[in-house]
């Protein structure tokens, strides 16, 4: 794999872009803050032949390249970025569990198919550290072993998946759907599948956005590891999520400190009892994050307040990791597809959106579990009966009856 060093500073929005795209596309890179490491900052100057531009991103091969835009990494990190064609029976538009589920099953009935994601295959599965709840694996599984696998099923059955390229508004061609893509390509398909699943909620506090990356992050498998040794990590969100999270976080920190807003945990009794058992977790209830304090660009001060007793709490953990909820990430499709109030896409009992040829399925879709195992059920019941439409329209080739 390709060793990636990224040279930057806290308070550098373009250093926090570079990070998040290489951690959503779990490349490993060793991250130096220019700020903190003088014979880092000389290494940048002599790089540049006296410049101190960051991002200074350096790859193994010696190559650098100074404040790329995602496009340069992607290309140089060998991402496939085109479809090889412009026309397909169907497009599955995300390559999550339920894209990729979708995927699988479309391949094995001959349905020509294309994935398109615009960031890493295998969704917010694969950034979570283990998965205790998907039948079949009785000790539980790696969230990036368990979305590997759903790939590398993809690719055996010849599926065309394309990454970090963002799929615009959908559009209808007469019966046909249209999908323009980030890379400047154009789709057109008999039908597609929306399944771009959802990104963890922020918590709306002035100055999140300048922290993120800085002290703010929002997925402990990908950057709990920069504090270890840390003396004590704050986790916001006393869900699943959350408890499962604080856990792995532990193993780097003496203390965990978890906040959770409503009078009582809402995980599940098992995880509770995880947490329970090992004195290295405080638990806060009825508790409210209030403001998030910076210091030289990064994270210094978390402010909350005791909602039963009005206290005003004070911490200074080296980091902060945020479980609150999940919104959809439907940006694109507010102006062609119906949203519920709170952004999902509304479907009918056979997944089908107000587009017609358009189904969702999975985290994206109004009235799912959230669930990984039901998404990959809402994945392939969408390919069933976009698989029905295409065979009304006479779209396909001839499609296997069953799967």
């Amino acid at each position: 794999m390709t060793k990636i060093t990224v040279y930057g500073a806290p308070w550098c929005p373009d250093c926090r872009r570079v990070k998040k795209f290489l951690t959503e596309h779990r490349a490993r890179y060793d991250w130096v803050d220019i700020d903190q490491d003088a014979r880092a900052r000389a290494d940048v100057q002599r790089l540049q032949n006296g410049g101190q531009t960051i991002p200074a991103v350096v790859f193994d091969d010696g190559a650098m390249m100074v404040n790329p835009p995602n496009l340069a990494i992607a290309t140089k990190l060998g991402l496939n970025l085109r479809a090889e064609r412009d026309f397909y029976d169907l497009a599955i538009i995300g390559g999550g569990p339920a894209g990729l589920a979708a995927a699988i099953y479309a391949a094995r009935e001959g349905i020509d198919a294309v994935v398109v994601d615009r960031s890493a295959l295998g969704g917010q599965a694969g950034a979570t550290q283990l998965i205790d709840n998907y039948p079949g694996f009785p000790e539980g599984i790696g969230g990036a072993d368990l979305a590997a696998r759903f790939i590398a099923q993809s690719r055996r059955y010849g599926v065309e998946l394309v990454s970090a390229v963002e799929v615009g508004e959908p559009a209808l061609d007469g019966e046909d759907v249209t999908l323009p893509l980030s890379s400047g390509q154009q789709l057109c398909v008999g039908a597609a599948i929306v399944a771009t699943g959802s990104s963890y909620r922020r918590l709306g506090l002035p100055g999140e956005e300048e922290l993120i990356g800085a002290g703010v992050h929002y997925c402990a498998t990908c950057d709990g590891p920069f504090y270890r040794g840390a003396d004590e990590l704050l986790v916001v969100g006393g869900g699943n999520s959350g408890l499962e999270e604080a856990m792995f976080l532990s193993q780097f920190a003496e203390r965990v400190r978890i906040v959770e807003h409503s009078s009582e945990l809402k995980a599940s009794p098992l995880v509770q009892n995880k947490i329970a058992e090992h004195p290295e977790f405080t638990v806060h209830t009825n508790t409210e994050i209030t403001a998030l304090t910076a210091k030289a660009g990064k994270l210094h001060e978390v402010t909350a307040r005791d909602a039963v007793t009005g206290e005003l709490l004070t911490w200074r953990p080296a980091a902060a990791f945020v479980y609150i909820g999940m919104d959809p990430n439907t940006g694109f499709l507010r102006q062609c597809l119906r949203l519920d109030q709170w952004g999902f896409v509304t479907t009918d009992d056979m997944l089908a959106t107000s587009m017609p040829g358009v189904y969702a399925a999975g985290d994206v879709r109004a009235g799912s579990t959230k669930q990984l195992g039901a998404a990959v059920g809402e994945g392939i019941t969408a390919l069933i009966h976009a698989r029905q439409h295409l065979q009304r329209r006479g779209v396909t080739r001839s499609l296997a009856v069953n799967a």
